[in-house]
């Protein structure tokens, strides 16, 4: 192949209690972006459309991301990339990891695949480190491997793919405000007290025990943060009262999406995400808050070819 075009799906970032380590895909909402073979070296970003960013591949986190695949590639020649952005920069559904994630795999795909998951996730952590001074994979992961996805360590890296309970659908709400990450993560405390620890401890086993043994209840009991969430919520328009709301509709459990100020909720079946996102536009609307909702299936396959 010497052209691809790609889906590069949106990521709900830390699960409440899984801060960095914990992650999953969406199906529904995601950038698009087309992938060439040149002949000249080095990453050309020939077109973004729906958002402003840099074009030049040293301030882009998809230019930034392809040319760490490129130093570790042996390939002689270079590429060129289009970008079709949904995913709104500072939303909290991973944009900047569509971008990173898109356009490594793409790369990958047109070289013959000579780059396994893992180092696909490594590239695209350059691109995070970019957009938020972290090099973390907590939704550049599940981009790259599909599904749930748990980062069980940073060094050396160890991805650990999780499986999904076919009933289970994500609500996502994205009040039309941003908040970038590097600054979200300024107002964290750097230290955490032993009950804290303990509590975010035993409801990340639980959340990944609910997972794997197709548990909604567990689920839901798991999906609490005592860390992160008291913090950052403070930065996000009633949220007490959309999470509240979420869980009178059905939800399993509802927190943060990533570093905000997006708002998820997990819930099992359909129907049920479908009246959770009833109450978060209701929520919104009485205090006239503008916002984009998506109700999704997780995406079991992560970044995939469409053209």
């Amino acid at each position: 192949m010497e052209k691809i075009k790609v889906f590069c799906p949106a990521t709900i970032a830390n699960v409440s209690c899984g801060f960095d380590v914990l992650g999953l895909a969406l199906d529904s909402v995601g950038d698009e972006m087309t992938v060439r073979k040149t002949a000249d070296k080095g990453i050309r970003i020939s077109k973004i459309i729906g958002q402003d960013l840099p074009m030049e591949a040293e301030k882009n986190v998809a230019g930034v991301a392809g040319l760490a695949l490129l130093a570790k590639s042996d390939y002689d020649g270079g590429f060129e990339i289009e970008i079709d952005k949904r995913i709104k920069p500072g939303s909290g559904i991973g944009s900047s990891a569509a971008s990173s994630t898109g356009a490594v795999w793409a790369m990958n795909e047109l070289l013959g695949n000579p780059f396994s998951k893992l180092e696909l996730v490594q590239f695209a952590m350059e691109g995070e480190k970019l957009a938020s001074d972290v090099a973390h994979a907590d939704n550049v992961a599940p981009a790259i491997y599909g599904g749930f996805t748990l980062v069980r360590s940073y060094e050396p890296l160890d991805i650990i793919p999780i499986p999904t309970p076919s009933e289970l659908y994500a609500t996502v709400i994205h009040p039309q405000i941003e908040i970038k990450t590097s600054d979200s993560r300024k107002i964290l405390k750097t230290t955490i007290s032993m009950q804290q620890g303990i509590q975010q401890w035993g409801n990340l086993g639980g959340l990944v025990a609910g997972l794997f043994q197709n548990d909604y209840d567990l689920i839901g009991r798991s999906l609490h943060d005592h860390i992160v969430e008291p913090i950052r919520s403070i930065l996000i328009p009633a949220f007490d009262d959309i999470k509240a709301n979420a869980l009178k509709a059905g939800a399993l459990g509802s927190g943060i999406s990533g570093s905000g100020p997006s708002i998820f909720a997990l819930s099992k079946g359909e129907e049920t995400a479908k009246q959770v996102a009833e109450s978060m536009k209701k929520t919104y609307q009485n205090i006239a808050v503008d916002f984009d909702i998506h109700i999704s299936k997780v995406n079991s396959q992560g970044v995939k070819k469409i053209a």
